[in-house]
């Protein structure tokens, strides 16, 4: 495929199911989106390299009010790299695609990393919430969380408020070290709203609205618990003014599905 960005799709890929839970519940599930062979190929790239960085200092680091630390590795632009082939695979590229319907591109894509007894909560907040101060107007966004690991209560899963993101979007403010929604709102939106643990096996990928709360507790447990996420945007969304690295570039080209794992064998001269 040539373009410079994916068109309009025709939503022949996801389900009336998938479908009318992303419009009323904010969300849905994608149970084992990725084989476990690409699963292990990706995880054990993403290891290798990042926990080297990390040794070297080249992670993004982000406490909870705790004092734990999560890391994260976040990237631009999606070249020939792994992370940047995931990102283009043409499984998420048409989710994002059917889902959106309109022309879309890559906002941002990056590795979350919670530590074994290391790894921080996030509090409540919506992507949107930080999207739209980097000067994107309208919620024609949505992310794809992958599990790496096997995500559960223990070690920091995803939690999420059903139908929160008809809310629209909240107010977001400082509040020990991270952007998080208004607490009055919040709190009048959790008495609204029930909420939901996202427990994933490796492989499985949430797929989710812009406006939809969600948040995850610290990793209390023995177990390592890493997510991709790939963030699509609209191109007639893109930001009016750059106030950020990422968010600008409409140069996406999808690959066939799978195609990390190709690129991993020829990485390793196998």
């Amino acid at each position: 495929m040539d373009r410079d960005m994916v068109q309009q799709g025709s939503r022949e890929m996801l389900t009336p199911q998938q479908l009318s839970d992303y419009s009323s519940q904010g969300y849905f599930l994608i149970e084992g989106m990725l084989s476990q062979e690409e699963v292990a190929t990706f995880r054990d790239h993403a290891r290798d390299e990042l926990r080297r960085d990390a040794a070297a200092g080249n992670m993004m680091e982000k406490k909870d009010k705790e004092g734990n630390t999560t890391l994260l590795k976040m990237w631009y632009e999606a070249g020939d790299d792994m992370y940047g082939l995931v990102a283009r695979d043409q499984r998420l590229v048409s989710i994002a695609q059917d889902l959106l319907q309109k022309d879309i591109y890559l906002y941002s894509h990056k590795m979350t990393v919670k530590e074994p007894l290391q790894g921080g909560a996030w509090e409540w907040h919506q992507d949107f919430g930080y999207w739209y101060e980097n000067k994107c107007l309208a919620p024609e966004m949505l992310s794809i969380w992958v599990a790496l690991d096997k995500s559960v209560r223990e070690n920091g899963c995803l939690q999420v408020s059903p139908g929160s993101h008809a809310l629209g979007r909240i107010n977001h403010v400082r509040v020990d070290g991270q952007s998080s929604a208004d607490p009055e709102y919040l709190a009048a939106a959790l008495d609204r709203f029930e909420l939901a643990y996202m427990e994933m096996e490796p492989g499985d990928a949430l797929v989710f609205h812009c406006n939809l709360l969600h948040r995850s507790d610290a990793n209390t447990s023995n177990t390592p618990r890493w997510g991709y996420i790939a963030s699509y945007n609209s191109v007639a969304n893109i930001p009016f003014r750059q106030v950020r690295d990422y968010g600008h570039s409409l140069d996406l080209q999808p690959v066939p599905a799978g195609s990390f794992v190709e690129r991993r064998t020829v990485s390793s001269g196998k």
